[in-house]
């Protein structure tokens, strides 16, 4: 199974040896919010240099935060920096309401418009192409050469889509989604067919589904689901997430959640690849007094399904 993880780590040495562990375990990637060490690429770049093959994506970066045209070329240098074309990946959003308007203080009005101009410069940039381009969202001209790319390899492009306009766009003009909190039943009947015939429509191969929830293997699945809305309580509070849930036919992140014993959680993971997930990423959450004990049996099974 192609199974990655969160990427970690609040120190450089700790970024590293986290990076270095999971290669070792046979994780096929890592995925990096923007909150670690404050900027997920400059963690990317550390841990790529490190190691040697494992995938490093994020997941993801904040499309309000960074001018698509730095972006470009922020991501071309976080390659150069690993020093290999294809172990990175970019995995851009458009994240919230209050993170947007609340941190950022611009409006939110638009995430959907706002993506699609976005990617209309992004896009081509990653491919090695230039861009000329005036939106809405972004008014003023975009003129802009693409930056320079180790080997000419593009830089591969995923976009975290829930709602229908996004998951178009991924298929469109991306090469694949990478969700969160989208459990099996929401990307059998939603994520999968939309992006799939999007591609389809464009004349695209089959793209990636990169899906990603929390697990914890542990035997009560009452006391696991109530850790996990104590942990991941906040994303029922928002609306992407709330409609995303509302389609995968659970009322919020707990029910969402992998939970179980080793025999359930493997069967739960193999039906998110059986309804056309490509990849997954779990993040081990623990439950119970010894959290350590928890985290580790979680990982053990995570391991051993990774190198099945």
């Amino acid at each position: 199974m192609k199974i990655g993880l969160p990427g970690a780590g609040s120190s450089v040495d700790k970024i590293v040896s986290q990076a270095q562990r999971a290669e070792a375990d046979g994780f096929c990637a890592l995925w990096y919010t923007s909150g670690t060490l404050n900027d997920p690429l400059i963690a990317m770049a550390l841990a790529g240099r490190a190691t040697e093959h494992i995938e490093l994506g994020t997941a993801i970066a904040n499309t309000y935060a960074c001018h698509p045209v730095l972006l470009a070329s922020r991501a071309a240098a976080a390659v150069e920096a690993i020093g290999a074309p294809g172990r990175f990946t970019l995995g851009v959003g458009p994240s919230h309401q209050p993170f947007v308007e609340g941190m950022l203080g611009h409006t939110y009005d638009h995430p959907g418009r706002h993506t699609e101009e976005y990617l209309e410069v992004l896009a081509p940039l990653l491919r090695g192409e230039a861009v000329q381009f005036t939106g809405q969202e972004l008014p003023l001209p975009v003129n802009a050469s693409p930056p320079a790319l180790l080997d000419g390899q593009p830089v591969p492009l995923l976009v975290a889509a829930l709602g229908p306009r996004l998951l178009r766009l991924a298929g469109r003009d991306a090469d694949g989604t990478i969700p969160w909190m989208a459990n099996a039943s929401a990307i059998e009947t939603h994520i999968a067919p939309i992006i799939t015939k999007a591609a389809a429509d464009a004349g695209r191969p089959k793209l990636r589904i990169v899906a990603g929830l929390p697990v914890a293997v542990h035997d009560d699945e009452v006391e696991a689901r109530s850790a996990a809305q104590v942990q991941f309580g906040m994303y029922g509070q928002l609306d992407n997430y709330a409609r995303i849930f509302d389609r995968g036919g659970v009322a919020g992140p707990a029910e969402a959640a992998i939970v179980g014993d080793e025999v359930s959680v493997t069967q739960q993971v193999q039906e998110l690849f059986d309804v056309g997930a490509t990849e997954v990423w779990l993040a081990a959450f623990p439950v119970g007094d010894d959290r350590a004990a928890s985290r580790a049996r979680t990982r053990q099974l995570l391991v051993e399904l990774a190198n099945s």
